[in-house]
């Protein structure tokens, strides 16, 4: 399934946690390049900067990737922000734990969570297909894969994509759809081109070198505005997959789950994760969220 913009990060990373549940022997952990510091008082959020981090049972690591935007990415400011980082947020100020938001390489997540080096994996993490290799909060986003063109195309849906030149990025959720349930579709393309990342996609896309982006719809809404002419493009009404989103845990770490899980419970019932959600309505979160 899914990924995506992978960010590659040298993670100069030291120590192995043991995860108990929340628990975790305190093992000094060296972060690499713009990481985050651990701080004293509970719930307090990363300073993008480095640090050795002491990981105990107050320190509560999320590994996302930093180029995912808009669950999880890098501002102009340098700072690690997005949805998912804000929820984690949350959780950690509720808990009275310490976030550390960890970026990570993509291809190297599963390492990551294994080793501990990291408690869950959370940003925009596809459960679809992975759900017996890790333990699993419960999905709080669909997510839906899509097509963009230029409004002056004449593309209006899926059947006047015929003979058009398709772009999507690799080892991506929409990638896999169009190899395997939606092939029919891809086959009526006239090609489809893989690409490193959607912004490469995007500067086609203007230039006339492809005719549409096949992609996920946040990505798709932040890609859009951050264009100089965000109106000249669009999205098509019909979606080529949906898939749901949650936080991947170690594959048996049952306890730390189920205390993420009782806490995004209580945030979804008292309107905190609409409220947060809210800061991304123009990248369609508040409509995607699931409860």
């Amino acid at each position: 399934m899914r990924k995506r913009i992978s960010l590659v990060l040298a993670l100069a990373l030291a120590g192995v946690l043991v995860l108990a549940g929340c628990k975790k022997t305190e093992t000094p952990k060296e972060d690499a390049g713009n990481n985050a510091s651990s701080q004293s008082d509970g719930g307090s959020e990363d300073a993008n900067a480095n640090t050795t981090v002491t990981n105990d049972d107050q320190t509560f690591i999320v590994g996302f990737d930093a180029a995912f935007p808009p669950y999880g990415y890098v501002d102009d400011n340098g700072e690690y922000v997005g949805f998912d980082l804000d929820l984690a947020a949350e959780v950690c100020e509720r808990n009275g734990w310490t976030l550390v938001k960890q970026p990570i390489d993509w291809d190297s997540k599963d390492m990551e969570i294994n080793s501990g080096t990291i408690d869950c994996i959370w940003n925009g993490f596809t459960i679809n297909g992975r759900e017996n290799e890790y333990t699993w909060s419960e999905p709080y986003v669909d997510n839906r894969q899509v097509i963009v063109v230029a409004k002056s195309s004449g593309i209006t849906d899926f059947a006047t994509l015929a003979g058009k030149a398709v772009e999507v990025q690799a080892d991506s959720s929409a990638l896999a759809a169009l190899r395997e349930d939606r092939k029919a579709l891809a086959d009526t393309f006239g090609t489809l081109t893989e690409v490193a990342d959607y912004n490469t996609a995007f500067m086609d896309l203007e230039s006339g070198a492809c005719d549409a982006i096949a992609m996920d719809i946040g990505v798709a809404y932040y890609q859009m505005q951050s264009r100089t002419n965000p109106d000249d493009f669009a999205i098509l009404d019909e979606v080529i997959s949906s898939e749901q989103y949650g936080v991947g845990f170690k594959l048996g770490n049952e306890d730390l789950r189920d205390t993420v899980q009782a806490t995004l419970n209580d945030m979804f019932e008292d309107g905190t994760v609409e409220e947060i959600a809210a800061k991304y309505e123009s990248y369609g979160i508040p409509g995607a969220l699931v409860h």
